[in-house]
């Protein structure tokens, strides 16, 4: 029996592309918000005994989570044999360790919540940097989307003589990735950061750049802080102004508009919608469905 797939709000776009991919039903359901701000939600297609599969991306996600979860627990009391959920950016694994007396680790607190309502999770490259992998926080089976490969065939197909450039040590992982598929030279740079949108980025020799196209690329765009740092070292060094590419296009407040004004072009992977979408991941988030579903099914 197929699954049937439902894209919460606002994802209807990406998901479409899954359930192709897929060979999903598509489910229709009611999402709407009463006037003082609580969320209703009615699933309208048939679940009893299906497989049902939420997609819901997770920027901004505390205006989300109430419809989302509200979403499972119907799908669970409508008969569904197995509920998951196809989060193409994870929220809050950013919040990874405890920086200050009275914070907590909210990316175990928010893998808990998830974890109690969905029966599996996918999700595209997330925020890997204290906690490992998500089996450390998840008790449910996850399967993680690598955009590397599907970064690199962009790169490969559009830049001419690419040189990547990481704007942190965080950025190393997806750099390395992508340059070795690539075959193309990368440096990572070093930042200093004093507050939210406040960073100093640093290179100790970008003279191997020299007749290449620059390549920023990182995980997440939020403040765009970074990324807007680092563009304007390399065009200090004498460089061409750099392609900027990300996996998740998250670009809080008016982080594109600063980006674009420095940057040659601005690519994102299409885990969250935005109008700088050019990387489509939905043949590898396909492929990672089958295989956590073949594995929750076990």
């Amino acid at each position: 029996m197929k699954p049937t797939l439902f894209a919460l709000p606002g994802n209807e776009r990406a998901a479409r592309a899954l359930a192709s991919a897929l060979g999903a039903d598509w489910g229709s359901a009611a999402i709407r918000h009463f006037a003082d701000g609580e969320s209703s939600v009615r699933l309208l297609s048939p679940l009893q005994g299906r497989q049902a599969i939420l997609f819901c991306t997770l920027d901004r996600p505390d205006e989300k989570i109430v419809p989302l979860l509200w979403a499972a627990i119907a799908a669970r009391e409508s008969g569904a044999s197995r509920v998951g959920l196809v989060a193409p950016y994870l929220a809050y694994m950013r919040q990874d360790a405890v920086f200050h007396p009275g914070e907590i680790v909210a990316a175990r607190h928010f893998a808990a919540l998830l974890s109690r309502h969905f029966d599996w999770l996918v999700t595209v490259d997330p925020h890997l940097h204290r906690i490992a992998t998500l089996d450390d926080i998840y008790t449910i089976p996850t399967q993680c989307v690598q955009a590397a490969p599907a970064i690199a065939s962009w790169l490969r197909a559009t830049v001419n003589q690419p040189f990547l450039v990481g704007p942190d040590e965080e950025s190393r992982q997806w750099v390395n990735d992508v340059a070795r598929r690539c075959q193309a030279p990368a440096i990572v740079l070093h930042k200093t950061r004093h507050a939210d949108r406040c960073v100093e980025i640093q290179a100790a020799d970008l003279n191997a750049a020299a007749g290449c196209t620059p390549v920023l690329l990182d995980d997440i765009v939020a403040t765009g802080s970074t990324m807007v740092a680092a563009a304007n070292l390399l065009r200090r060094a004498g460089l061409a102004p750099p392609v900027c590419v990300a996996v998740h296009a998250v670009f809080a407040g008016d982080a594109f508009a600063e980006l674009r004004a420095v940057a040659a072009e601005i690519v994102t992977c299409d885990t969250v919608s935005h109008s700088s979408n050019g990387i489509a991941l939905a043949a590898p988030l396909a492929e990672a469905v089958s295989a956590v579903t073949s594995i929750a099914s076990r």
